[in-house]
């Protein structure tokens, strides 16, 4: 392959196959002043894919907000980081395997978590928790039970074999994700301010050492298989898909922890996407200097490898460090004590160059920027998308309900809203002892060790409300991560978020990217929860069609007294019901949409950011003053649902709920900004003094009776533990009808 001269790759056009432009192979040109040869045409190719160098997004991701007090490192390293008192910080990023996982679902999901794992202690934290955000098919479809099933396993068996507790997540299932499932994974690290960690190769002279895994041919150029539409059958791209080994892994982390308190590292990043070639070359380029390497001492899984295959494997379980010259010894012997293997592969020199030698011969001389911070950013046309005009003139009908229990039971089998207890027992939610609230309420929440501080985790997003209205749903998103960190009793910090769309150069689809980001900047804004680090993942579509826009948010949280942290079920017979909030007829994007007419169009529901951001500093000033007794976001399926959901928890408690408006509209409409909160009767007065909309709806009682009433007429009326059922047994019923 290697032997393929540089006049064969352009007249060939070769480069075309590696997933170059013919304007991108002549800028390639133009950089080297001469024809690439092969190993560099594969260089240049990974590292300007979407995948690597965000070529079309880097011009909205500039939007974000991303700096406060409390923002230790924002974009730019392995994942950001958030002071959280105590000299303590949390270092977190979401980070997708999309294509991957539509591949070989197991692996994908596996290597994601793997991956996202590597981003956080490369920074020099300890992984703490693991969250994620998946999306599938419905599943009715044929192959939608068996890609639940193997990424549901993937998860459970890295994060499970490195003992890092998965704590929470959100599932959604619609039609535009058949083909292409969204695995999008999140992990959480503690760290000293001291100990924090960069990807940078300073110091002309310091040895460049690979630690970790051997590099075999898994995963070549899966970064522009991720940065491509997936045709054909899924089998044929296999060998994009890298394969983990989350043992190395759990002992690779061990050592890197032990490293970083040696003043001779200078710099750690992990080999993720585009493996040996994006590390180095982006170490290198963060620090203003170049790197040479000789690929014969390389680990190698398989004999003779090339130099193209080293450079763009992406073998799992791989670290590149920079080390203080002389010193490299110390910190190979500290990775082998762990069992690790380590070694010296390079060194940090002074030309800005990207220099790769194998058996004596150069294979490859790059100016080392033209892969990072020069890489080519393009500004594409965005059109407005030609439903959307159609959808804002509609008017907010509500849907023909006559038996709001019958549609109530529906709605808490849907996938989207049922219990996911399916998937999140096979994941060990309690591994490290410091998980307090686990998989099942808002917001998950996990102890600091030795303070009386901890944080809550949320991903969310709700990608049909974005469909519909980009720049609303891109607001919602962040809105209700925060409502889910709120109700949890803590106060939001920051948020990193996973931008899934469909084909950038479609106009429409960069429309949507475009609205949508412009949606959650101000979100982020109004809501001071900034954008600390994030992932794009562009060329995600199914039969054709593009996937709905979904950016979902990884959000989290502080509560500074262990009193703060908030249940989101109700707790005690007799605790006065609030709905906190405004009830409008908003349906569309809605469940009850969905069920009524298989379909989702309209206007998504309104939102107001300020109002959004006073009612949440109103419930979370309640919290802390002890007023609250459970908090519960009002979201999927509307009223009806969030009560539902309160009880669902084994207690015996029932609910009795008095509405005063049209039923449809009460139980079931999906607007914005409310919370259902209950409160002790003696507080009440308390509490409304604080709170400026809330309005006592009923009362929780110990009958395990759901019951909803309009002018002493019941409209809803049934035993919780039937409803819990169809709630629990939905998902686990649907997987075996499909068997």
């Amino acid at each position: 392959m290697l032997n393929i001269t540089p006049e064969q790759i352009e007249r060939e056009q070769l480069y075309k196959e590696m997933g170059l432009s013919d304007e991108e192979y002549n800028m390639a040109k133009d950089v080297m002043n001469r024809l690439p040869n092969y190993t560099e045409t594969g260089i240049f190719s990974v590292m300007w894919s979407e995948h690597c160098s965000y070529k079309t997004s880097k011009p909205l991701l500039k939007k974000f907000p991303t700096k406060a007090p409390h923002v230790l490192q924002g974009p730019g390293e392995g994942a950001g980081v958030i002071d959280i008192g105590n000299n303590k910080a949390v270092v977190f990023k979401l980070e997708s395997h999309n294509s991957p996982s539509a591949v070989e679902p197991f692996e994908g999901a596996a290597t994601g978590v793997g991956g996202i794992v590597r981003d956080v202690f490369s920074m020099g934290a300890k992984p703490i928790a693991l969250m994620n955000s998946l999306r599938f098919g419905n599943l009715t479809a044929e192959r939608t039970p068996y890609l639940l099933k193997e990424v549901a396993r993937g998860i459970a068996h890295y994060g499970n074999t490195l003992e890092v507790p998965t704590v929470g997540g959100e599932i959604q299932f619609d039609d535009c994700y058949e083909d292409n499932p969204l695995v999008n994974a999140m992990c959480i690290g503690l760290i000293d301010h001291a100990d924090i960690q960069k990807g940078v190769a300073s110091g002309v002279g310091n040895v460049v050492i690979y630690a970790g895994r051997d590099t075999g041919k898994d995963g070549i150029h899966g970064a522009t298989f991720s940065s491509d539409v997936v045709e054909g059958e899924a089998e044929s791209h296999t060998s994009a898909v890298a394969i983990g080994d989350p043992e190395i892994e759990k002992r690779l982390i061990d050592a890197c922890l032990e490293v970083i308190q040696s003043d001779a590292l200078v710099g750690m990043q992990d080999m993720g996407a585009a493996g040996l070639t994006s590390s180095a070359s982006e170490m290198a380029s963060a620090a203003g200097t170049g790197i040479e390497m000789d690929l014969d001492f390389v680990p190698q899984r398989e004999e003779n490898m090339n130099a193209y295959e080293l450079m763009l494997s992406e073998s799992q379980e791989r670290m590149l460090l920079v080390v203080k010259k002389g010193r490299e010894n110390e910190i190979i012997d500290t990775f082998s004590k762990h069992d690790i293997d380590a070694v010296a592969i390079g060194t940090v020199i002074e030309d800005k160059v990207f220099r790769i030698k194998q058996h004596g011969e150069l294979m490859a001389e790059i100016p080392v920027d033209a892969l990072a911070e020069d890489s080519p950013v393009y500004h594409l046309p965005s059109k407005e998308a030609a439903y959307f005009k159609d959808y804002q003139q509609m008017e907010n009908t509500i849907p023909e309900v006559t038996d709001h229990k019958a549609i109530l039971k529906q709605l808490l089998q849907q996938p989207t809203i049922a219990s996911k207890e399916w998937v999140y027992t096979q994941y060990d939610t309690g591994a490290l002892g410091n998980t307090i609230v686990a998989p099942g309420s808002d917001a998950a929440v996990v102890k600091i060790e030795d303070t009386d501080t901890s944080i809550a985790i949320t991903t969310d997003c709700n990608s049909r409300y974005i469909y519909l209205d980009p720049e609303t749903g891109g607001k919602i998103a962040v809105a209700e991560a925060a409502r889910n960190i709120v109700c949890s009793g803590a106060k939001p910090l920051a948020l990193t978020d996973g931008l899934n769309y469909g084909n950038p150069t479609n106009p429409e689809v960069f429309w949507q990217m475009e609205k949508s980001i412009d949606g959650i900047s101000e979100a982020s804004k109004t809501l001071e929860t900034p954008v600390i680090s994030g992932n794009v993942s562009m060329y995600n579509q199914s039969k054709g069609e593009a996937i709905f826009p979904t950016p979902i948010i990884g959000m989290v949280g502080v509560h500074t007294s262990p009193e703060h942290i908030t249940p989101s079920h109700f707790q005690e017979a007799g605790d006065v019901i609030y709905l906190v909030g405004e009830t409008k007829a908003e349906f569309g994007g809605s469940e009850l949409q969905n069920i009524v007419d298989g379909k989702y169009n309209g206007k998504a529901p309104a939102i107001d950011l300020h109002i959004e951001a006073k009612r949440q500093k109103q419930i979370l000033q309640a919290i802390q003053e002890g007023v609250v007794q459970s908090a519960h976001d009002v979201a999927e399926g509307g009223l009806a649902v969030a009560l539902a959901e309160s009880v669902f928890q084994d207690k015996g408690l029932g609910l009795d709920v008095d509405i005063t408006e049209d039923a449809t509209v009460a139980l079931f409409s999906e607007s914005q900004s409310r919370f259902i909160i209950t409160v002790k009767k003696e507080n009440q007065s308390r509490f409304e003094s604080i709170i400026d909309d809330a309005t006592a709806i009923g009362q929780v009682t110990n009958d395990g009776k759901y019951v909803v009433q309009k002018n002493d007429t019941s409209i809803v009326e049934e035993d919780v533990k039937i409803l819990s059922s169809l709630w629990k047994e939905a998902i686990p019923n649907k997987l075996k009808s499909n068997e």
